[in-house]
């Protein structure tokens, strides 16, 4: 027993002795001597001692709490050491405090190294030199430590702190502190980084060995680690944005669309395949039928000689037809009989009245404005366009350069400073010093333009963005360049190490890298004490600034992104200093040459210069198609018999007239639009008259060549000759002109801009072509043949040749002869009609099969002249740009941002929820790929409550004592105490507080001492109102990812939107104000909203169209339905196969293709609607003959009054130097043209053929009783009745109304 109890003392003894030996030791204590980059510690092999100092207890409950274990708690620091501990945990308090958790890891991890009594159990000194500077002081200066820290606690501390974000850089902190990309920074790669002296910060080098492994001799730090994802104390968890593990599992993107297919064969194909086979069939079971059975309605009509008292009345329906139609024949005879009697006072009056609506031109005004013309006033985009820009001002105008260099220049390899000998790095070529400073001096030279404005100067300085003003007023410049402030002596500057002045510690390259990571940093991490910084103040984000590389390899990249921020207004007027300086911008880069640069430049101005400078130089294009169609008019309206009267009856001076009559009609347009304060466009301008040229020369050569055929009746002069031809083909031009008016009347009802507008102009110019054409065009050509019979020359009246000879009386010409005699009859055979329906059905299905592949949008490349500078510039923006343009989601006005509420709805640091505005935002940059949204947000209120909060040396949030003005960090005042913030239980200001300091924060300039000050990133996203007694409209941005095409620009526009909706819904949840609404905002919105809804609208603009011509066809038809409807069908395939031409062109739809279709419905009025009313009033009993007589008389004026004369115009456009042109004028002009014409002159008259409407019982009865009363004598009427029976008394009424006109139908 007494051996076991000494045994037992002696253990203890033992025991005691090593506890005491190890737990009191110091490894270090006190500061002997200022080093490079901080005071040197003393070496101390010796227990701790207490701590009496007040200062130094403060200190240590503020910063290392668990140390403090009683009033005089034994440490291993003194006061100076707890000072400059103080100091350098100010930059990472500004870091890491937005995650608690991580944030007193990472403190402690210094506290236990600094204080800790147990130092000397995980920190050797390994180096340590005498006290050069005062060698009395007999103490080890120390160079170097070993500091072994616990794998526990290393990788724990890392993981809470991996994730931290910086708001105001949209990057992690990591990327600050750990010296590499924080992607490829490992706990080790973090820990060595702080440890070495090359990052600026550490006084000495400390290396951190991590492991678990204890020997009698070391112990590692193996203190207790908060995750990121539990509290610290009473402090909440850090949030989703700082740490992964609080968030909730992402959902998985929808996955892409998949074209749907049927064995490999495209759906929309499968389907339009198997319509054709199942018509085919049918139409084979048809024709089968119809031959075994002659009798078929399919191509004789029932047999109108049998007697049938029900078809001699018709239906009521057809009764009224018959009255509609012979009142509209009167109503044009009349009219006839007033212009061709008096001709002059017509055309004066007409002239008069087109010379009044024209003068409104004086008023015209042209919209150029790309908003105005493509987004509706009231749509959604430019309602938030507007709300944006009154409340943060517009979007800034922008100049940019993008300079690579020759593919042969040479790289740069750099050796990597540090301990690491032999370490290279590769760079491009664009990283060579020499070529930056040749850029830099570029860079300056523009900086220095002076441009002229009203005779008074302009600088750059005058018209840019200048974020620090007044305290700082250089201007906002995104080149890498700023990481030097644009100083060539900056950029040279190189740091030798301090001892040898032999090794090179860092470079230019060196402090790149180090902007790269920490672009909002202030001092760099090599020692050449130079910001990261540019001369505004503001940081320059790498994936702005360059382009080329790959993932966050900066080094890589191949081109350099120079972007100048100019002030933008919302008055254009006040822009005007900005324009001029950027047309002398424009003229330096165009005179500007360097072979070791290649350049692409634009300016905000250099679109809309382009657009002007392709107009003008198109407009010869345009005069030239003009003028082609105008010759072409001209010539062939006269006809050419004996050359005796060669130049009698040419019709050139009526041509020109009528040419002159359409010119007229869209100036009266134009200026009646222009009275009514209806601004135009350039598409008006260019497509308006091509429209009624097409629509007018139709109707002149109806008109005029039904009077050439003409022979006249006996006794008949020539004004009534005049009328006749007029009643006779005067509904036929009222049917196709009113149906195009009444279409495009309709297709005004869209909401966008450009679309309405031409529609408007253009109904308004075909109606009053219409209008002239039956008044002064009527009159002028009573007149021209007046100088005919009078033998007067064409273009000189005033000759008249012998009088003797006379032309003869009216002759068919050699198309109307070809079109009768052989034309109609090769193509209405029965071989070619089945083979004339299959074809085109067969097309027809196929452009539906096609539809689908028509992409959305219009590529700004076309809109630039093919030997525009702006063309090589979209090519950069696609080859090198690695960023989107910015977006904003703007939380409306309303939000009480005082309350813990309204402040978690948008925040996005401790204690704030996942799907705050910040949250949404961060979550949706997770998934770039789907979203578009490239970054987290910058969130200002983070970093306002990380500004309020005390720490640093000295602290962000001060105030003078006397005055409570705001102190900046940067004064130097004994009177600036701490900001007296009062807090709530959550670490967060009081409401009255909260409203205190918020504008000195929107007001303090970043600097070294302070990173969080607010002035530079978040002036402008804060809207204070109420003299500064609350918050309005406030902003978060970020960036959408890199969008190449249409396509991109639209996906990125919808899932903004998504996302902006889901942020609105959870603030009415959590608010219960369902006011207040969060919406994104990106400058190219405004302009592809419209897609978005451009199918819809395409869709919904055509049916308006081809109904409203339905309509206007059954009532000017006769109330005929089956004829309405052949038009109509007619008109829907024209469309289709123009669609389906659309997809195999490569022609997109967007508003221009649009315009394009609904002017293509239009214009298929013309080759329909003729062709159609003249089959349904002919009276031959056999729908083919009636389709032949219709194709007779009607095909040749189609052909050579619209199909030949737009061919020639539209063969010039060819030619034309603007891509715009080339795609959606001629292109599609062609397309119309050419499926019009097909369709007019040969498929209709094929369908009539088939399923034409029968002629009208009422009219047919009644014509049958004319001809029995002409080949009688002349009935003798007694009491009123006649001695012919009539089966009906109104039928006998309608037939003495049309009696006048029967000579029309024989």
């Amino acid at each position: 027993m007494d051996a076991y109890l000494w045994g037992l003392l002696i253990f203890m003894a033992c025991f005691k002795s090593t506890f005491t030996q190890t737990a009191g030791k110091c490894s270090m204590y006190g500061e002997c001597m200022a080093g490079p980059t901080g005071n040197l510690n003393c070496e101390y092999n010796g227990p701790p001692r207490p701590m009496n100092d007040s200062e130094g207890l403060d200190i240590l409950r503020t910063y290392c709490p668990n140390l403090v274990t009683s009033d005089r708690p034994l440490t291993c620091c003194d006061l100076d050491q707890l000072r400059s501990f103080k100091k350098n945990m100010g930059v990472p308090q500004q870091l890491l405090l937005r995650c608690p958790s991580c944030y007193y890891n990472f403190l402690y991890l210094f506290c236990y190294f600094t204080c800790d009594p147990m130092q000397a159990d995980f920190v050797k000194v390994s180096m340590k030199l005498p006290n050069l500077l005062n060698p009395s002081d007999p103490r080890q200066v120390i160079q170097m430590v070993d500091y072994h820290v616990s794998d526990t606690y290393a990788n724990g501390l890392y993981d809470s702190c991996k994730d931290v974000q910086m708001p105001s850089t949209n990057a992690k902190a990591l990327d600050i502190i750990c010296g590499k990309p924080a992607a490829d920074c490992s706990v080790q790669d973090w820990l060595d980084f702080m440890g070495s002296t090359t990052n600026g910060q550490t006084p000495f080098t400390i290396n951190y060995h991590i492991h678990n492994a204890s020997t009698a001799d070391v112990r590692p730090m193996n203190h207790s680690v908060t995750p990121c994802d539990q509290k610290y104390g009473n402090m909440s968890a850090c949030s989703c944005q700082d740490c992964q593990a609080t968030c909730a599992p992402l959902p998985p993107p929808p996955p892409p669309k998949v074209p749907c297919t049927l064995q490999g064969m495209d759906c929309w194909f499968f389907a339009m395949l198997m319509t054709f086979v199942v018509f085919c069939v049918l139409f084979l079971v048809v024709l089968i039928v119809s031959v075994f059975r002659p009798s078929s309605k399919f191509d004789k009509q029932r047999d109108d000689s049998v007697p049938h008292s029900e078809e001699e009345e018709g239906t009521r329906l057809q009764r009224w037809g018959l009255w509609v139609e012979t009142s509209v024949e009167k109503l044009f005879l009349r009219w006839g009989r007033v212009c061709a009697r008096n001709p002059v006072k017509v055309i004066l009056v007409g002239l008069a009245l087109g010379a009044v609506l024209s003068v409104g031109i004086v008023m015209f005004r042209v919209t150029t404005s790309p908003v105005e013309l493509w987004s509706a006033e009231k749509s959604r985009a430019r309602q938030e366009k507007n709300y944006f820009d009154s409340h943060f001002g517009p979007f800034y105008r922008t100049q940019q350069l993008i300079i690579t260099r020759p593919k042969d220049a040479p790289g740069v390899r750099h050796e990597v400073p540090g301990m690491t000998y032999g370490l290279y790095q590769n760079y491009t070529s664009i990283f060579n010093k020499t070529f930056l400073h040749k850029v830099l001096d570029l860079q300056l030279s523009i900086q220095h333009l002076q441009a002229d404005h009203e005779g008074s100067a302009v600088t750059l300085k005058d018209i840019c963005f200048q974020p620090l003003a007044p305290d700082n007023t250089d201007c906002t410049i995104q080149s890498i360049l700023e990481y030097w402030q644009n100083n060539h002596t900056r950029l040279d500057k190189v740091k030798y190490d301090d001892y040898s002045g032999s090794f090179l510690e860092g470079d230019y390259l060196d402090h790149f890298s180090d902007c790269t990571r920490a672009p909002a940093s202030v001092s760099d991490q090599h020692h050449l004490d130079l910001s990261c910084l540019g001369a505004s103040g503001q940081p320059i984000f790498p994936w702005i600034s360059l382009g080329g590389f790959t993932g966050e390899n900066y080094n890589e990249s191949t081109a350099l992104v120079i972007t100048f921020v100019v002030n933008n207004n919302v008055d254009e007027a006040q822009n005007e200093k900005a324009k001029a300086w950027e047309k002398e911008f424009l003229s330096f880069m165009q005179n500007f040459s360097d072979p070791d640069m290649i350049i692409a430049y634009s300016a905000e101005r250099s679109i809309e210069d382009e657009i002007q400078r392709e107009s003008a130089s198109d407009v010869w294009t345009i005069v030239i198609s003009y003028l082609v169609m105008f010759g072409y008019i001209s010539i062939t309206l006269g006809q050419f018999g004996r050359c005796s009267r060669c130049f009698i009856s040419s019709k050139t001076s009526l041509g020109l007239v009528g040419v002159m009559i359409v010119l007229l009609s869209v100036s009266s347009s134009l200026g009646l639009f222009s009275y009514c304060g209806v601004a135009a466009t350039l598409i008006i301008i260019e497509v308006v008259p091509f429209l009624v040229l097409a629509v007018g020369v139709d109707n002149i050569f109806i008109l005029v060549q039904a009077y050439q055929r003409d022979e006249g009746e006996v006794g008949e002069d020539l004004e009534e000759r005049i009328a006749r031809i007029l009643s006779k083909v005067g509904p036929s031009m009222l049917l196709a002109s009113s149906s195009e008016s009444l279409a495009f009347f309709l297709g005004a009802l869209t909401d966008m801009p450009a679309v309405r507008v031409f529609s408007l102009y253009s109904a308004m110019a075909v109606l009053l072509d219409f209008l002239f054409q039956i008044t002064v065009f009527v009159a002028i050509m009573t007149l021209d043949a007046k100088r005919e019979e009078s033998n007067r020359l064409d273009l000189c009246c005033c000759v008249q040749l012998d009088k003797t000879e006379k032309g003869g009386g009216g002759s068919e010409g050699v198309l109307f002869k070809i079109f009768k005699n052989f034309y109609s009859e090769a193509l209405l055979s029965r071989v070619v009609r089945p083979v004339v329906m299959v074809l085109f059905v067969g097309y027809l299905c196929f452009s539906g099969s096609q539809i689908h592949k028509i992409e959305i949008g219009l590529d700004q490349k076309l809109s630039m002249p093919d030997d525009s500078y702006v063309l090589n510039y979209f090519g950069n923006l696609s080859e090198y740009l690695h960023v989107g343009a910015p977006v904003y989601f703007v939380v409306e006005d309303g939000l009480d941002y005082t309350t813990r509420v309204g402040q978690d709805v948008v925040c996005g640091g401790t204690g704030c929820p996942e799907d705050s505005v910040v949250g949404q935002i961060s979550r949706a940059a997770k998934q770039a790929d789907y979203t578009y949204i490239a970054h987290p947000t910058s969130a200002w209120i983070d970093d306002y409550f990380d500004w309020l909060r005390p720490g640093g040396d000295p602290p962000c949030c001060r105030v003078y004592d006397q005055t409570d003005q705001f102190c900046a960090a940067t004064v130097v005042n004994n009177s600036c105490a701490m900001c007296p913030v009062q807090k709530t239980v959550n670490g967060r200001p009081v409401p009255r507080d909260f409203m205190t300091f918020l504008p000195s924060y929107l007001k303090d300039n970043p600097g070294i001492k302070c990173s969080k000050g607010g002035h530079a990133a978040y002036g402008s996203a804060v809207n204070l109102k109420n003299n500064n007694k609350a918050v309005g409209a406030t902003y978060f941005m970020t960036y959408h990812s890199i969008m190449k095409n249409n396509q991109d620009y639209i996906t990125g526009l919808e899932q903004a939107r998504r996302v902006a909706d889901n942020m609105t819904r959870m603030l009415k949840l959590r608010t219960g104000d369902s006011a207040t609404k969060v919406f994104p905002y990106s400058v190219f919105y405004v302009f592809y909203e419209q897609y978005l809804t451009i199918v819809k609208d395409t869709i919904k603009n055509l049916c308006i169209c081809v109904a409203a011509i339905f309509v206007v066809t059954f009532v000017m038809l006769g109330f005929d339905v089956i004829s309405a409807f052949m038009v109509m069908l007619t008109i829907a395939m024209i469309a289709i196969d123009i669609l389906g031409f659309m997809a195999l062109w490569d022609i997109s739809i967007n508003a221009v293709s649009l315009v394009n279709l609904v002017m293509a419905v239009g214009i298929s009025v013309e080759f329909c609607a003729h062709i159609t009313r003249a089959f349904a009033v002919s009276h031959h009993r056999d729908r083919v003959q009636r389709a032949k007589d219709a194709v007779a008389h009607m095909g040749s004026s189609v052909l050579s009054g619209i199909t030949l004369t737009k061919l020639g115009g539209i063969i010039v456009l060819a030619f034309s130097k603007s891509q715009l042109f080339q795609v959606f004028y001629f292109r599609m002009y062609l397309a119309i043209v050419v499926f019009g014409a097909t369709h007019g002159l040969i498929f209709l008259p094929v369908l009539l053929s088939y399923i034409g409407p029968p002629v009208n019982k009422v009219k047919q009865s009644c014509m049958k009783h004319l001809e029995e009363e002409n080949s009688q004598e002349k009935p003798v009427y007694v009491n009123g009745q006649s001695n012919v029976a009539f089966s009906n008394s109104s039928i006998e009424l309608e037939c003495k109304q049309i009696k006048k006109l029967e000579s029309q139908y024989l």
